[in-house]
């Protein structure tokens, strides 16, 4: 009688343990302080910075999507989704042969700019979903958008500050897009190279300092300490001048404030679409005083250009390890085998 209890006493145990265990949701998947999403069997909850998008999953794989910004494009070439591809916006900027020869081909229309989205457009494509930045000028017509049964799917990468983080938006196209062992796959790669070209580089015997970015009106906007440009100098181990400042954002500094911290710097990166050193002293001669104007190297962000697209901005975003690639080559040019550059050009 009491095994019998006991039996009875286990089995009940047990279920109510298996019970319990179901009725639990699924745990985030975490991609970021920003970024995670959940599922359960019917629906798909995106949590991306202060919005809560719900999708059915009845709709997955997405199949037709549309594009605002041109920078959450890099995930879809990356991926080889541009055949999901129904609109985009601003074409100009838009890297990929592949997408500009669908354009042409009048598989993916234009929808736009960012000064004026063409809304009846969009709707009569009917995307699965509408993919784009937030960015509050443009909330009346998210709003319409809405209100005639779009989904958006808000995704800031460009407000994400570790470089792997963001390259971590894969996994969530994965999810949408039906391929998660492709997405995944991809995502561990960037990851070990990333990780093996961080080995190294801190391995490297010098560690020489570097400043970036340049004057913009009478301020330099210089990256905080936090900031996803410092995360990139230090695991490319450089010394970077303003490393202890906490901020994410860039921080407006005088040119003689810079100058100050820049006597030791061999190395001025992220500079803009100039194609020799002489162009950058044309748009701003006080230029010339700096140390690494006159004694170190100068690199740009503009070596993989067509027209006005730029691939740093566009597979750059995603490939975490081929930027990091090019600093390291950068910073210590004879450390890896591998030199050919990727983004950065050299200003002669």
């Amino acid at each position: 009688m009491k095994a019998l209890f006991l039996s009875s006493g286990l089995l009940f145990f047990l279920f109510s343990c298996k019970k319990t265990e179901q009725s639990f949701p699924k745990e985030d998947t975490q991609i970021s302080q920003r970024l995670h999403f959940k599922e359960d069997k019917d629906n798909f909850q995106i949590t991306s910075g202060k919005f809560d998008i719900e999708l059915k999953k009845s709709v997955f794989p997405l199949k037709k999507v549309i594009f605002l910004n041109s920078t959450l494009i890099g995930y879809m070439t990356e991926l080889g989704l541009e055949d999901k591809i129904a609109g985009v916006s601003n074409p100009e900027y838009i890297f990929s042969e592949k997408i500009q020869q669908l354009i042409k081909a009048g598989k993916i229309q234009n929808v736009g700019s960012e000064q004026k989205y063409d809304i009846e457009k969009i709707l009569a494509l009917k995307p699965d979903a509408v993919f784009t930045n937030y960015i509050a000028s443009f909330e009346n017509t998210y709003e319409l958008l809405k209100k005639n049964g779009i989904k958006i799917i808000f995704l800031d990468e460009y407000m994400e500050q570790k470089p792997l983080e963001k390259s971590a938006y894969l996994k969530l196209y994965g999810k949408l897009f039906g391929i998660e062992k492709k997405s995944d796959s991809l995502y561990n790669l960037i990851e070990k190279n990333y990780n093996q070209l961080k080995l190294q580089a801190s391995q490297a015997k010098d560690k020489p300092e570097v400043i970036c970015n340049e004057m913009y009106g009478n301020q330099w906007f210089v990256p905080g300490g936090n900031s996803f440009a410092a995360q990139y100098f230090k695991d490319a181990n450089a010394s970077y001048p303003w490393q202890s400042l906490p901020n994410e954002n860039s921080v407006p500094l005088s040119f003689e404030e810079v100058f100050a911290k820049s006597t030791k710097a061999t190395y001025w990166v992220n500079v803009g679409e100039y194609k020799k050193k002489s162009e950058l002293l044309a748009f701003n001669p006080v230029y010339a005083k700096l140390y690494p104007f006159k004694n170190g190297k100068v690199y740009s962000l503009y070596g993989s250009v067509k027209g006005k697209s730029n691939d740093y901005f566009a597979s750059g975003v995603v490939r975490a390890d081929k930027v990091l690639h090019d600093y390291v080559n950068i910073f210590h040019p004879n450390l890896l085998k591998d030199t050919a550059m990727v983004y950065m050009k050299e200003l002669k």
